[in-house]
This record gives C-alpha cells, sequence and structure tokens, in this order.
C-alpha cells in the first residue's frame, strides 16, 4: 500500500535511470519539474525543439545543458512526433507531454502510423496523496482521457488500472466504482454499470480483487459513513482505486483535491507501448516529479 509520493520515488530509483523524452517543453516550470527528477536520480532527459528558448530555460536553473539531450523542431507538432518517434525506435523509454494542448498530444500518440498504439484501450490514471484527509494514495480513473465511457469501455479501464497497481506492488486492490447513490436507478446508466461490472468481480472476472459499486465517494473512503447508512464491505472506508462515470466527474473530483485539500498528484496515460506522462500546463515542478516518479514506477 502506497501512503505518499516518497514511496513512489522510491519504487522509481529501483527502475533505474530511464530516457525521458519531451517534446517542446518550453515553459520554466516544466523544466524545474525535469530538474528534481533529475536530482532523484530518475531520468536523462531528452528535449526537442526551439534549441535557444530550451538553452535559455535551462540556464534559470542549477543545471547546464550538458544534463540535457537537446534536439532542434520547428514547432510544436514536430517536436512532439519526433519525441514519439525515438519512444518508436526505442531510443527513449517514457514521453511527457510538453507545451502542446491535450487533444493535439493525443492526436499523435494515437496515430495509426506514427503513433504508440498496442490495440489497447489508452486510458489515464490519476495517483492522488491527500494529506491528512486520507490514510492511503488514492488511484483516480479516468480523469483525462474517455469522455463518457460506456459499460464495455469501464471494465477496460479498470483493467488498466488494476494492471497498473499489481505492477505497483498491491495484491488485492480494493476498487469503488462511484456513482451519487449507493442503489440501482434506470436513470442513471452509472448505477447499472457499477452494479454489472461489481457482478463481474464477484466472479473472478478481474483476478484477485476487492470491488464495490455504486458507491457514493463518503463510502469509499469513509468507514464512519459506511456504518451511518448500514453499508458494509471491504472496499468501505478503504478503497485504493476510484472508478469514475466520465471525464469531467474525474477531472473535477481530482482538481478538488488539488486546490482544496493541497493534494500532490501524477498523471499518466497507459495503454500505449510506453507508460505516458500527461500533466496539465498549470502543474507545478512537484506535480511534475510525482508524474514522473509514478510512470517510472510502473514501467
Amino acid at each position: 500500500m502506497l501512503k505518499t509520493f516518497k514511496d513512489v520515488i522510491e519504487i522509481a530509483k529501483g527502475k533505474g535511470t530511464k530516457r525521458l523524452v519531451v517534446g517542446a517543453p518550453h515553459v520554466l516550470p516544466m523544466i524545474e519539474g525535469l530538474e528534481l527528477a533529475i536530482k532523484e536520480g530518475l531520468i536523462k532527459p531528452i528535449l526537442i525543439g526551439d534549441v535557444e528558448k530550451i538553452r535559455g530555460l535551462i540556464e534559470q536553473t542549477n543545471f547546464d545543458e550538458s544534463d540535457f539531450d537537446i534536439i532542434p523542431a520547428t514547432d510544436e507538432f514536430e517536436a512532439t512526433f519526433k519525441a514519439v518517434e525515438l519512444v518508436r525506435d526505442g531510443r527513449a523509454d517514457l514521453i511527457l507531454k510538453g507545451k502542446i494542448g491535450t487533444p493535439d498530444f493525443l492526436r499523435i500518440i494515437l496515430h495509426r502510423e506514427r503513433g504508440l498504439r498496442t490495440g489497447r484501450i489508452l486510458s489515464h490514471i490519476a495517483l492522488h496523496e491527500v494529506p491528512e484527509k486520507y490514510h492511503k494514495m488514492i488511484f483516480l480513473t479516468d480523469a483525462g482521457m474517455n469522455i463518457r465511457p460506456d459499460l464495455e469501455m469501464k471494465i477496460k479501464i479498470l483493467e488498466n488500472c488494476l494492471e497498473v497497481t499489481r505492477e505497483i506492488g498491491y495484491e488485492r486492490p480494493k476498487v469503488a466504482i462511484l456513482a451519487s447513490i449507493e442503489t440501482i436507478h434506470p436513470d442513471m446508466p452509472e448505477t447499472l454499470d457499477a452494479a454489472a461490472i461489481s457482478k463481474l468481480a464477484d466472479r473472478g472476472h478481474f483476478g484477485n480483487v476487492a470491488v464495490d459499486g455504486p458507491l457514493g465517494f463518503d463510502l469509499a473512503v469513509s468507514r464512519e459513513s459506511g456504518k451511518i447508512k448500514g453499508v458494509t464491505g471491504e472496499v468501505i472506508g478503504d478503497a485504493d482505486i476510484m472508478l469514475v462515470p466520465d471525464v469531467a466527474t474525474g477531472n473535477i473530483m481530482s482538481k478538488t483535491m488539488i486546490y482544496f485539500a493541497n493534494a500532490l498528484v501524477g498523471g499518466i496515460v497507459v495503454g500505449a507501448k510506453v507508460p505516458v506522462v500527461l500533466l496539465s500546463r498549470s502543474d507545478t515542478p512537484m506535480m511534475k516529479l510525482a508524474s514522473i516518479a509514478f510512470a517510472i514506477s510502473v514501467s
């Protein structure tokens, strides 16, 4: 069980130094986040983009140009395609989104000929450390990729997340499938999907895992709420994974934890040839470090 990102960083350190490529890393917080990851011994960065701009940003840190490999590119699209090419050719182990819009970045990742497709569904996982509010880390999925997943997609999204948690050391992950109520309601399809996935879990479809849903967020994180509502189970108050109904729910939940509960969050996309470090452009350098460490820990 992970409690803080210090645990994640220690796991990542055990994987050795990784070659991390970034297309268009043209903002200072990006370079500062890479600097933190270099200090931890996690990465050897490859930066692709406007060479003079990149050099100017590096000069504002405690590192110098020799700590990075720099490759020229004329714009953010060429830079991102070159970054993907390095991963496809085995010259980079991980890719991180630079200063390019998320939809454009994902279109390049998903490009049929030049992208990083594997045939699996791609899904986003946000890993949260919520200081003093929860006793362990929370995996939230999907908070950034699949807009309105149907039942089949939710099953695959959960399978992706379970693979990640097992890679990082969880033997029996506990999954809460979130909704606004704990009962079945025909006008709330997310409750029907949750019940179906829970039944699949009962029949062993996901292996050694505890799955419960539909559950309200309060039941996922609070045993006291379970006592008050008369709801019991292995997942109540002790969820590791939260499977959300749609991307809006996940995105709002994640940002609420960041801005109202001071959560530290790392975000990745899984299902591609390598873990994809997917960050918001407003993320702090510490969150960039957290995302990089998360990606390495499951690579």
